[in-house]
């Protein structure tokens, strides 16, 4: 997952040290995930008490990654707050088109850059890093409108750097699986509700409790689409654990439960477009 640090990652941290560095104060939307940790630990490193890293709790993402947000927040010792967002309330979200990630953004975004400016910071901040760029992401189109920076992609970094990179800084997070907004579970077009989104958070908890990792399943409607590394889809296909996890999802309300043999992969739902 994350090998020696390169010296092209180094040069590149450097680079992005000195990108921050250029500014004054900073904001930046912090999911806990593995890019905004470590662009927040670099930032506070650079800018200290002129950053502020901002976490927005809704429906749209699990509870537990909340509660590991704000605790690496503590443990890391960087600014934060919490906000509250509500996607389902945007017009467009829940109707779930193809650039509903556009609309979501584009109000989140629109939110924090209020509360930088109430707070005196200068940029606004968020964790794209250069890979983002390969996938289809509305989402950046909103960042951009908005004046949003992406200093992960502007200085090169990779998923590999930033996680070889958060491993040597001793983050927790340098082998956290790839997180994505519970919407990104839905195909387009299929309208997104709060109880859509409590099944599905549901159903990956229930996977993650069987020591599961990288995953997703994907809402058909009554059919769930579990897409898990290639190397634990025999594992999922053995007797046993096949009929507990069938039973598991039926009783959240699926009919049926399929194994997706091409494995995870992010933005599964993009091959559609």
């Amino acid at each position: 997952m994350a090998g020696a640090v390169s010296r092209q990652a180094e040069r590149r941290l450097e680079k992005l040290r000195r990108r921050l560095a250029e500014l004054d104060s900073a904001c930046l939307a912090y999911s806990g995930g593995v890019d905004s940790t470590f662009l927040a630990a670099v930032a506070a490193g650079v800018l200290g008490r002129r950053f502020l890293a901002v976490t927005a709790a809704s429906e749209t993402y699990p509870e537990s990654e909340r509660r590991e947000a704000l605790a690496l927040a503590r443990r890391l010792g960087f600014r934060h707050r919490m906000i509250r967002t509500s996607e389902l309330g945007i017009a467009g979200f829940s109707a779930n088109p193809p650039d509903r990630c556009y609309h979501c953004k584009r109000e989140l975004f629109g939110k924090l850059v209020r509360l930088a400016r109430r707070e005196g910071l200068a940029a606004m901040l968020d964790g794209q890093n250069a890979d983002d760029t390969a996938d289809y992401r509305p989402g950046a189109r909103a960042a951009a409108e908005l004046g949003v920076l992406s200093p992960l992609k502007e200085a090169g970094l990779t998923k590999r750097d930033i996680r070889a990179l958060s491993r040597r800084m001793g983050l927790p997070t340098w082998k956290k699986p790839a997180q994505a907004c519970l919407a990104s579970r839905f195909p387009y077009g299929q309208s997104i509700t709060r109880e859509k989104l409590g099944r599905v958070a549901a159903a990956e908890e229930f996977l993650r409790g069987l020591g599961l990792g990288q995953l997703r399943v994907r809402d058909h409607g009554r059919l769930a689409r579990i897409e898990v590394p290639a190397a634990d889809i025999a594992r999922l296909a053995a007797p046993r654990l096949r009929s507990r996890l069938t039973a598991a999802l039926r009783r959240l309300g699926y009919t049926w439960v399929a194994l997706d043999l091409q494995g995870y992969r992010t933005g599964s739902m993009n091959e559609a477009l």
